[in-house]
């Protein structure tokens, strides 16, 4: 199934499954926001007037007006540009910790789904890790590792490094069996270059898939770790931090937590649209449909 979605995906007609899946208004939805959001995280210096760091008590927790769209938090801050800087912290801790997760889970689901004798060890490993709920285990780590914005990146990507793993290793396990890797064993071909050349190519459907979803649960997690206190330090203006800096004056002066909070959803909610539009037009029996 992994290479007839890699196959259908390179065919000629990728422009028209393209055409066709953003004609579904909620995946152009999604990825007209994901795309505003990134933006906003790029152009972040650009985006704002003031100093996100910048502590203006008179103005404190003072409501959306014209000076301040979001208002302003507990030290007089506009939440605003907090929020817009907080994007570039939020997206590059979900990108990294993708990147990790996706290159790491890759290697062992090859090795685990074409070395017979790899297989049984890996995948128990990966087994113990999934039977932890993944909050639990990334608070263990960060407990561990301590706090930092680093450490937030690589506890997330050892906590969801078994799921692209175990997708991995399942699409390698068809795809090893197949007509075109056993005439590159029988001429000879490389391990490494049967490995990466023939199966990867061949299982990056379901990858693709995969890290958008762990791109949506890693910016989560993350404002979950914040939120409990584990995460990155409270001085970095992650939207997590945001959220749990703001919620003692929540009752006074909802914005506060708002908008970091509608920044987290919007987020979470556009990876989701868009990875379900991408698995419906890499997979040939949803594809026919759009």
């Amino acid at each position: 199934m992994a290479a007839a979605a890699s196959a259908s995906v390179s065919s000629p007609g990728l422009g028209l499954a393209l055409r066709k899946l953003f004609r579904r208004k909620v995946v152009l939805a999604g990825a007209v926001a994901l795309v505003v959001l990134v933006l906003l995280a790029l152009f972040a210096p650009f985006a704002s007037p003031y100093d996100p760091s910048a502590l203006k008590v008179l103005e404190r927790l003072r409501g959306p007006s014209a000076l301040h769209w979001f208002g302003t938090d507990e030290f007089g801050r506009d939440i605003f540009t907090r929020v817009v800087v907080g994007a570039r912290y939020s997206l590059t801790i979900g990108a990294l910790t993708v990147l990790i997760a996706t290159v790491a889970g890759t290697l062992l689901g090859l090795c685990a789904g074409y070395f017979r004798r790899l297989d049984t060890p890996i995948m128990r490993v990966v087994d113990a890790m999934m039977a932890f709920p993944d909050i639990l285990l990334a608070i263990a780590l960060m407990a561990m590792l301590g706090a930092s914005l680093f450490n937030v990146v690589l506890a997330l990507a050892i906590v969801y490094t078994p799921r692209i793993a175990r997708i991995v290793r399942a699409s390698t396990l068809v795809v090893r069996e197949l007509l075109f890797v056993e005439a590159a064993r029988a001429l000879g071909v490389s391990t490494a270059r049967i490995l990466f050349r023939h199966i990867l190519l061949n299982t990056l459907s379901p990858i693709l898939v995969q890290a958008t979803f762990i791109f949506a649960y890693a910016i989560l997690a993350e404002a979950g770790l914040s939120f409990l206190g584990v995460g990155v330090p409270p001085e970095i203006p992650t939207w997590g931090t945001m959220v749990a800096a703001g919620q003692q004056f929540a009752d006074q002066a909802f914005w506060v937590v708002l908008y970091p909070g509608l920044a987290i959803v919007i987020a979470a909610l556009s990876l989701q649209m868009v990875g379900d539009g991408l698995r419906d037009m890499l997979d040939p029996r949803l594809r026919k449909s759009l």
